[in-house]
């Protein structure tokens, strides 16, 4: 490849890791072992709060009540275009069954599991949508049991609003609890809960290491880094557009890289001159992420062609990808790695992370080159069944057997044996393994 950076990451993830596993794991075997004593005991300690864990209808009557009407209308649209999507995305999901050979019917059931736990971040940022995207989808998918768990502010509560989203989008339980005990409350089945069989939402580093040390135990949707982004800009985009959409996504936290890849330098230059000015004029809560961001982690990187730029945002697999450039059929067609994808200037990343339909828990780190992200069929187990008329296992009986003696695996073999003894005791068959 000819790409020239103009900008070059001085950090990367790997740089900003930090050996959190050990701490994790104290936590969630104290609460194993000492159940909802210990969960809430490490809530009074780092969520500060020591009011209700589990909110009652009341609770949630009372939050819904401090929502703004306008604020209420918004998430309900947000809610309904989630719906809406995920609807169409289990559509795609169907039960069959084929005949593959005579007599032998095989099939696939789509089964959804029973509970499923939903973490919406808190902290700086009320993480409304998390809400949305997550409960939703696990309501449409016909999860049973679904708990939403966000962290409570100290002497507050969790915000309005996030209880408002839960509540609507279908969450049968509400908890006041964030981090690690929120998570570790979730899979052992805390406070009068069914245990979870899938843990899905972003959170901070300390909830995504305890996700991955409990996987296996319980699903979890993906193991999450710091959100990145990366656009795709030929010399038709508008600079100020990709300026303010990199700055957008920069502003998510001091780690979160952004990318920006053309094969046009005045353009390159442009954005690079533009986007010092807009982090300027972000209020300081959210400067202070963004040119941490920009400085640090942020690169520019200029190609020779399309095909360069396509390999390239490929090779970098971003969470979020968005195109500003000419012929959107041909990148949509081309490109292959990304979480989720934003085709011209009319749509932007911010759409997608609060109120367009798709979802916005996506895989990070380079994870888009082996997985989507959160949908309806994560909550969905494909499972198989077969059955067959006598007749129809014979030819299948015979290879089985085979194969069996010639990995060594003779009780395999026998149950093969029995069979053909029984249906069809006057035939002799040849289930020797030839070498």
């Amino acid at each position: 490849m000819t790409r020239e950076y103009l900008k070059k990451a001085r950090l990367t993830s790997a740089s900003d890791a930090s050996d959190v596993q050990e701490i994790v794991k104290t936590i969630l075997k104290d609460i194993e072992a000492g159940g909802d004593a210990k969960a809430l005991e490490y809530a009074a300690k780092f969520d500060k709060y020591e009011g209700s864990i589990v909110l009652s209808e009341s609770d949630i009557k009372a939050a819904v009540a401090q929502v703004p009407e306008k604020l209420k209308r918004d998430i309900e649209f947000s809610h309904a275009n989630v719906k809406r999507f995920a609807e169409a995305q289990k559509a795609t999901l169907k039960d069959i069954e084929i005949e593959i050979v005579p007599g032998l019917i095989a099939g696939q059931r789509t089964i959804p599991v029973k509970s499923a736990g939903c973490y919406v971040p808190g902290g700086r940022y009320s993480h409304i949508a998390s809400a949305i995207m997550t409960v939703t989808t696990a309501k449409v998918a016909g999860c049973e049991n679904i708990v939403a768990c966000s962290p409570p502010r100290p002497g507050v509560g969790i915000a309005p609003a996030i209880v408002y989203a839960a509540h609507i989008s279908g969450a049968d339980t509400i908890l006041a609890m964030g981090g690690v005990q929120a998570i570790a409350a979730m899979t052992y089945g805390l406070f009068g809960l069914p245990e979870a069989n899938i843990l899905v939402g972003p959170g901070n580093q300390f909830v995504a290491e305890a996700k991955r040390i409990l996987f296996g135990r319980v699903g979890i949707d993906m193991i999450a880094g710091p959100t990145d982004s990366l656009i795709l800009a030929d010399g038709s985009a508008d600079a100020m557009i990709v300026a303010a959409d990199l700055v957008g996504q920069a502003e998510h936290g001091y780690n979160s890289p952004v990318w920006l890849v053309t094969d046009d330098r005045p353009l390159a230059q442009e954005v690079m001159k533009l986007v010092p000015v807009l982090i300027d004029s972000l209020p300081e809560v959210n400067r202070e992420n963004a040119t941490a961001a920009w400085r640090d982690y942020a690169e520019v990187i200029v190609c020779a062609d399309r095909e360069e730029m396509a390999a390239t945002s490929d090779e970098y697999a971003p969470e979020h990808l968005t195109v500003q450039a000419q012929d959107l059929d041909w990148w949509l067609n081309r490109l292959a790695c990304y979480g989720s994808l934003f085709l011209g200037e009319e749509t932007t990343v911010a759409y997608g992370d609060k109120a367009s339909g798709t979802n916005h828990v996506l895989p990070t780190s380079g994870a888009a080159k082996y997985t989507g992200g959160l949908s309806v069929h994560k909550y969905m187990k494909i499972v198989t069944w077969q059955r067959a008329t006598r007749e129809g296992s014979k030819s299948v009986a015979e290879a089985t057997a085979r194969i069996a003696r010639l990995e060594g695996m003779e009780g395999h073999a026998r149950t093969a044996d029995i069979r053909l003894a029984k249906y069809f005791p006057d035939q002799v068959f040849d289930l020797t393994a030839d070498e």
